[in-house]
C-alpha cells in the first residue's frame, strides 16, 4: 500500500500499482474529511438561513467532485470536468456567499489553484470606446485565474439594442477562456432567472459551457425575520418582543414594495433601525445601561416609511 498525494496536499491511501485492480480502494468519506469539505458545508449552513434546495445542490456537486477525484486517482478520468455555473434568483438570496464557499470547495479538491473569488459586473469588463474592452476583460481574467470569476447581472453584457455597444467583445473573450482554460478558471454567471434565460437564448455559447444551473428561491417571511435577528445578534443587538412583532409586520409590508431584495432589504432595515435607536437614546438625555444600548424596540421598526406609505 502506498500514499497518493492529491493537489490539495492531503495524503490518500491507494493500492500499489502492482496490486490486483480489485484491491484498489479510495475511502471517499476520509477524503471528504481530509479536504475539510465538511467544514465548508457546515460554514455554508451557518452563514445562510434556509435555501435548502441550493445547499442540496452544492452537496451534490461536492460529492460529484469527490468521486471524480477518486476516478482520477484510478486513472479513469482524462480531462477535468466542466464546472462553470449559473446562479439565478432575485437579489439578496445569497448567491455571492454561495460562490465564495464554492470557490473554497473547488480549491480544497484541487480543481482551482488559489480558491479566491473575483466578483465583477459589466462595468469591470466592458470599455467605453474602441480598444478599451479587451484590455479590461483580460485584466479581470488575469486576476481571476486559479479561482472563480463571479459575474453579477451577467445579462447586461449583451445589449443588442445598441449597435455600438462593446459587450459582445467581452463575451467572445470570456467564451474562449471558459473553453480553453477551464482547468484553471471557473466562471459563475448570476442574475434574475428570466433575464438570464433570455441572455442564454441570445448567447448559446454560454449555455453550452454552463454545466450547473442553480436557482435561488426567495426567503419566506419567517426566514427573513430570522435573518434579521441573526444580523442584529452578530452586531450585539436584540429585538424586544414588541420589536419582533413589528419586524414581522415590516417583512409583510416591505415585500409588497418595489425593489425588494430579500436579505439585502432586511440588512438595510436593521441598519436604519439602529440609527433610530441611537437617536432615541441620545435625545433621552439620560444615562444608559448595557441592555438599553443593545435593545431595539418596536418604535424603531414602525418608524419606517413602509408603514406610513
Amino acid at each position: 500500500m502506498t500514499i497518493a498525494t492529491i493537489e490539495t496536499g492531503q495524503a490518500v491511501p491507494v493500492a500499489d500499482a502492482t496490486a490486483p485492480q480489485d484491491e484498489a480502494r479510495v475511502d471517499l468519506k476520509a477524503l471528504y474529511r481530509d479536504t475539510q469539505i465538511d467544514t465548508v458545508l457546515a460554514e455554508l449552513d451557518a452563514a445562510l438561513i434556509g435555501l435548502k434546495p441550493v445547499k442540496q445542490r452544492i452537496r451534490e456537486i461536492a460529492a460529484y467532485l469527490l468521486v471524480d477525484k477518486a476516478r482520477r486517482l484510478h486513472g479513469l478520468s482524462s480531462s477535468p470536468p466542466t464546472l462553470h455555473m449559473a446562479f439565478t434568483g432575485n437579489p439578496g438570496t445569497g448567491k455571492t456567499t454561495v460562490a465564495l464557499r464554492m470557490a473554497s470547495i473547488l480549491h480544497r479538491l484541487g480543481y482551482v489553484r488559489k480558491g479566491h473569488l473575483v466578483s465583477v459586473t459589466r462595468d469591470d469588463l466592458v470599455g467605453q470606446y474602441i480598444g478599451h474592452t479587451a484590455p479590461k476583460t483580460k485584466e479581470v481574467l488575469k486576476r481571476a485565474m486559479g479561482g472563480v470569476l463571479f459575474i453579477d447581472e451577467a445579462y447586461y453584457l449583451y445589449r443588442p439594442e445598441n449597435e455600438k455597444d462593446y459587450g459582445q467583445e467581452a463575451i467572445e473573450i470570456l467564451l474562449q477562456v471558459m473553453e480553453n482554460q477551464r482547468d484553471d478558471l471557473v466562471v459563475i454567471l448570476a442574475g434574475y432567472g428570466d433575464r438570464m434565460e433570455t441572455f442564454f437564448s441570445a448567447n448559446p455559447g454560454f449555455r453550452s459551457r454552463i454545466t450547473h444551473h442553480i436557482d435561488f428561491p426567495d426567503y419566506d417571511d419567517a426566514e427573513l425575520v430570522a435573518i434579521t435577528e441573526a444580523l442584529a445578534a452578530a452586531e450585539g443587538y436584540r429585538f424586544d418582543e414588541t420589536a419582533r412583532a413589528a419586524l414581522c409586520d415590516y417583512v409583510t409590508a416591505r415585500r409588497r414594495r418595489p425593489s425588494f431584495a430579500n436579505a439585502r432589504s432586511m440588512r438595510n432595515a436593521f441598519d436604519r433601525a439602529r440609527l433610530r435607536q441611537a437617536m432615541r437614546l441620545f435625545e433621552a438625555d439620560a444615562p444608559v445601561d448595557r441592555d438599553a444600548l443593545r435593545t431595539i424596540t418596536a418604535a424603531e421598526i414602525r418608524a419606517s416609511r413602509v408603514f406610513s406609505d
